[in-house]
């Protein structure tokens, strides 16, 4: 009787241990290296915008099974409109297939830097390096 109840006890903590650390990670942009995640439905970022520090990537994660592909600059008034900024990383249709990410960067310069989405009108991201 007595090694039902750690045995249930142990199996409640692990349950929530196991919780708590898939949980930890608040997609906010504000931890260092990997935890820099940005989320995408099937035509938009689920945040128009992430800060992050000098030196950090940013991980793009596609929670649906829609493509998308990623490019610099934005969609203004409807067109995209590719851009090349000074100190921002490269990015020349970088394809994020459906349920999976793809890491961008590092961003070795301060600044505010655009990536869009070549396939859907109006998916653009802001990225605010410190």
């Amino acid at each position: 009787m007595i090694s039902k109840k750690v045995l249930s006890i142990l199996l409640l903590s692990c349950t929530i241990a196991l919780t708590l650390a898939a949980c930890g990670d608040t997609g906010t942009g504000n931890s260092a290296g990997s935890g820099n995640t940005v989320h995408m439905n099937n035509a938009d970022f689920l945040q128009p915008s992430i800060t992050i520090h000098k030196g950090e990537s940013i991980t793009l994660v596609a929670d649906t099974g829609v493509p998308h592909r990623i490019a610099n600059g934005a969609w203004e008034n409807g067109t995209a409109q590719a851009a090349k900024e000074a100190g921002a990383p490269q990015v020349n249709n970088v394809q994020i297939d459906g349920n999976s990410s793809q890491t961008i960067g590092p961003f070795n310069t301060a600044g505010t830097f655009h990536l869009y989405c070549t396939i859907h009108p109006g998916m653009n991201l802001t990225i605010i390096v410190q």
